[in-house]
């Protein structure tokens, strides 16, 4: 591997590009490469083996790219799969940062909330995490299954999304959470809404910046960070281009390049 050689950023969808923004701020001479996998997004109602697979073929595609690092910017398959990828591959691998380090440090109560899919919630891996680091927090874990679909398909206010937000979170307020963590990188798409609904006063703690900063400490230990240039960034996605450059446009202020159709069954 060398410094040159571009870092890998991959999510069910669109999720991920949370975590591109903040990769973009801290390591803007990296080149990077995005795949979203929204031919087969939610990824969160599947069953763990079919995950599993799904992050191999990506994982596929981005050694064909030689890759000097892959982030796995998807907490589903960072709780079933990251392990593997990381013994698997001849890059470096890293997952999303469960956010419990940040959630603690702003709690005055360490009622933790966390919102994520099925499948991550269905893991445990934010409550194990908290007791290690703190025995006495308390982590309310809650499974938001309609949040992923409604936000690719661009339903990111109205009463769809308006009513899911209420049916998930009326109980973190109503054990009083005071932060809460975005389990899911698509959440922080809808940041608004559930202040709207939790109030002010509870902390959103959005992973996406500890799993930029983890990365880049990962690059630093193996002398991999790019020291000269301008980074670029490819944005490749299995499926409906169009629609997931309606949604970056959410998250980017500057005019985005083309977007890229790719194949995963090229990469076998």
């Amino acid at each position: 591997m060398n410094k040159s050689a571009p870092i890998g950023v991959f999510d069910s969808g669109i999720g991920g590009l949370t975590v591109v923004k903040e990769l973009r701020e801290i390591m803007p001479k990296e080149d990077i490469i995005y795949f979203g996998d929204t031919a087969r997004t939610p990824y969160g109602s599947r069953s763990p083996a079919q995950i599993i697979e799904f992050m191999h073929q990506i994982l596929r595609f981005f050694a064909a790219q030689h890759v000097k690092m892959a982030v796995v910017a998807c907490n589903t398959m960072t709780a079933l799969g990251l392990d593997i990828a990381k013994k698997k591959y001849p890059f470096l691998v890293v997952g999303v940062n469960t956010g419990i380090r940040s959630a603690l440090k702003v709690s005055h109560t360490k009622n933790i909330g966390v919102i994520a899919t099925q499948a991550t919630i269905a893991s445990g891996k934010h409550g194990k995490v908290a007791k290690t680091i703190d025995p006495e927090a308390t982590v309310y874990p809650q499974a938001c299954p309609k949040f992923v679909p409604l936000i690719e398909g661009e339903k990111l206010i109205g009463p769809e999304i308006q009513e899911a937000a209420v049916e998930y979170l009326i109980s973190l307020k109503e054990v009083r959470v005071d932060a809460l963590i975005l389990g899911c990188t698509h959440y922080p798409f809808i940041n608004g809404l559930i202040t709207d609904i939790l109030g002010s006063e509870v902390a959103l703690i959005n992973p996406a910046r500890e799993t930029a900063e983890d990365a880049r400490n990962l690059l630093v230990k193996h002398q991999l960070l790019a020291d000269e240039g301008v980074g670029t960034t490819r944005f490749c996605f299995s499926a409906d281009i169009d629609r997931a450059k309606r949604l970056a446009q959410h998250l980017f202020e500057q005019k985005l390049p083309d977007f890229e159709l790719v194949n995963l069954q090229d990469y076998k």
